[in-house]
């Protein structure tokens, strides 16, 4: 089944990124850690800001989660640095 999430970048994602965007067509199951592969491969800013081992903190329909965390079809992911001011 192909999935339509909508992705939202935090602090200095947000920067680089843009604040969101679409992403339609992937194929469940998604997971946290593939959508962020696919989203690196987008472009190389977000190759930059994305890549496994980069320090980014993850969240699915407002809940934090893990890399290994299943996204289901219509969430909103977020993704914003460890650390982020008011």
């Amino acid at each position: 089944m192909a999935m339509n999430l909508t992705v939202r970048y935090f602090a200095s994602l947000r920067e680089a990124l843009g604040e969101q965007q679409q992403v339609s067509g992937l194929l469940a199951p998604v997971t946290v850690a593939s959508l962020r592969q696919h989203l690196a491969g987008t472009s190389p800013a977000h190759a930059a800001a994305l890549l496994a081992g980069r320090a980014v903190r993850c969240a699915v329909n407002q809940a934090m989660v893990g890399d290994d965390a299943l996204v289901p079809e219509g969430a909103e992911v977020a993704f914003f640095p460890p650390v982020t001011g008011g």
